[in-house]
């Protein structure tokens, strides 16, 4: 009997935990499915051609207006744990970008809206962005 060796789709993805000196981290209300209407870091796929940290860049940007330079973004971690979306496989690359006090956000893209919250203070989080968040907190 011949052996046939199956692969899984695995999707990359990268978020950015954005924090300002005050403290608070940049979330994002997402408007689409899977966690629409929850909170989330901003992030998402690496398109074609693109490292993680140009995803992330790109991202952070178009999700929240917020604008960074890439060597200014620290990676915090990878999270690839099997079941962390429901949409499939799926592996992060978090990075993080600590940005001016003042920093003004808007939403943009697929965000319905883009807010400060204190780290103290976090809403419900979509995926397993709260892990994520409390890994960036102690770098």
């Amino acid at each position: 009997m011949t052996e046939v060796e199956t692969f899984e789709t695995i999707r990359l993805t990268s978020d950015v935990v954005a924090i300002d000196p005050a403290g608070r981290v940049l979330l994002i209300e997402r408007g689409w499915d899977p966690f629409e209407g929850c909170w989330a870091l901003p992030g998402g796929h690496v398109d074609p051609g693109e490292t993680s940290l140009e995803a992330a860049v790109r991202e952070l940007g178009e999700e929240t207006r917020v604008w960074v330079d890439a060597a200014s973004l620290r990676q915090v971690g990878v999270w690839d744990q099997p079941g962390r979306d429901p949409r499939g496989r799926y592996v992060t690359i978090a990075y993080l970008a600590t940005v001016p006090e003042g920093t003004t956000a808007q939403a943009g893209d697929d965000a319905r809206a883009a807010r400060w919250w204190p780290l103290d203070a976090l809403p419900p989080l979509a995926f397993d962005h709260a892990d994520i968040i409390r890994a960036a907190a102690r770098i």
